[in-house]
């Protein structure tokens, strides 16, 4: 589903990209980076986040990345900003964009490292194929390769924006959930 199937409202300014895609060899500072970020995201919001986890290819131990740590916050109601999002812009994440329409996604980004934070509801089912996906990833070695082999032919290409990239990543994404799902 492209940015504009989602119906994305931008609150903050989207940059263009124009470049190839920078891919970094696995790191083992990411998930010390995702702990920092947890512990700062959980600190402010207390029990308004019901859940902090790491997502994204960084959650994946030797999967070569962006070097953007995505962290999965689960709230009750993303829509509802005002009990979440004032609190996370003063602890240096900014609301990038919302997603009403795709499991009422909302975007934040920090820094120091860079993080991406996918706020979504408890319960979405969303949630569950970005952890299926994840952890899939985790288990089978193989379906680690042949997703970083997607991902380093893609990332040669020239993409206008980032998120062109990630979603012509979907194709191999959906059949390594599909073979998450029926073992």
């Amino acid at each position: 589903m492209t940015e504009e199937d989602r119906g994305i409202e931008f609150v903050r300014p989207r940059s263009p990209h124009n470049a190839t895609i920078h891919l970094a060899e696995a790191d083992q500072a990411w998930p010390q980076q995702f702990a920092q970020h947890a512990a700062r995201i959980s600190a402010v919001l207390g029990g308004h986040a019901a859940a902090v986890e790491h997502v994204g290819s960084t959650s994946v131990q030797g999967l070569a990345a962006k070097p953007i740590i995505d962290i999965l916050l689960l709230v009750s109601d993303p829509s509802d900003e005002d009990a979440y999002v004032p609190q996370l812009e003063a602890a240096g994440y900014l609301l990038h964009g919302r997603e009403p329409g795709w499991h009422q996604h909302r975007l934040l980004r920090g820094t120091e490292p860079p993080a991406n934070v996918h706020v979504f509801a408890i319960g979405s089912s969303e949630v569950e194929r970005m952890l299926l996906f994840r952890d899939r990833l985790r288990a089978h070695p193989d379906e680690r390769e042949l997703y970083e082999r997607a991902k380093r032919e893609l990332a040669a290409r020239r993409w206008g924006y980032v998120q062109d990239y990630a979603d012509a990543k979907s194709q191999v994404v959906e059949e390594i959930i599909a073979r998450a799902r029926v073992t």
